[in-house]
């Protein structure tokens, strides 16, 4: 899913993640470690430019990350410091007002899309988008023919580079359930205090996931108190 666009532009790795009613916050396809750390590091960190793209449902078009990254999302810049990545462009993946994932493209040296490599990666988006639709309806599997431009076989050649993934992130909305009745909070509110966690310990946010629900890990409401502020035990 994710290797047909580096069939389109000049950039070195490529993943597409889905927040469908399906398949929320899931990472489906990478084509390399890093593409999949740099998804992964955001999700868990809650900060970087999948979600601004995700709020503005625009491109988020960034050819130099040298310097930006620390101003506006420092958390993740201490991921991209470990990192051999000069450029991020994410696309959102949408059909009318319907948000159905991102597509994220990274490159090792700093520079900016053409106009046609742009045109070719929103070609490509679209087409990713209304997969994902159909897949959620049922109509069809993420991967499959649909997802693919005419010309690139899915099952062969540039697809067959991409990263072996797991399906969901399903230890990660266990969780979240769990913590959600632990402190009598929204379903956002338990994935913050997840990611706080997590976070603060020098965790992966799977990790912290495998620890509620070890119940090593236990987020309840201060004693006679209101829930809104969660504590631990």
């Amino acid at each position: 899913m994710s290797a047909p666009f580096l069939e389109c532009a000049n950039v070195t790795g490529a993943a597409v993640s889905a927040f469908t009613a399906t398949a929320a916050e899931t990472l489906l396809s990478a084509t390399d470690v890093v593409a999949r750390t740099l998804e992964e590091a955001q999700f868990d960190l809650g900060e970087g430019p999948r979600w601004d793209a995700v709020r503005t449902r625009l491109p988020v078009l960034i050819p130099d990350l040298s310097g930006k990254a620390h101003l506006v999302w420092p958390a993740f810049a201490e991921v991209l410091a470990d990192l051999e990545v000069a450029a991020l462009f994410v696309f959102p993946l949408t059909v009318g007002a319907i948000d159905l994932g991102v597509v994220e493209l990274y490159r090792t040296t700093p520079g900016s899309l053409s106009g046609s490599e742009r045109l070719a990666v929103e070609v490509l988006t679209g087409e990713t988008a209304w997969a994902l639709l159909r897949w959620t309806l049922g109509e069809a599997q993420p991967g499959g023919p649909a997802i693919v431009p005419s010309g690139i076989n899915a099952a062969t050649g540039a697809a067959a580079r991409s990263v072996a993934l797991p399906n969901s992130r399903r230890e990660i909305h266990q969780a979240t359930g769990m913590v959600l009745a632990q402190a009598n909070v929204s379903a956002a509110q338990a994935l913050l205090l997840l990611r706080g966690h997590a976070f603060s310990h020098q965790l992966t946010l799977h990790e912290t996931a495998l620890q509620v629900i070890r119940r090593d890990l236990v987020f309840t409401p201060p004693s006679g108190t209101s829930p809104n502020g969660p504590g631990l035990t």
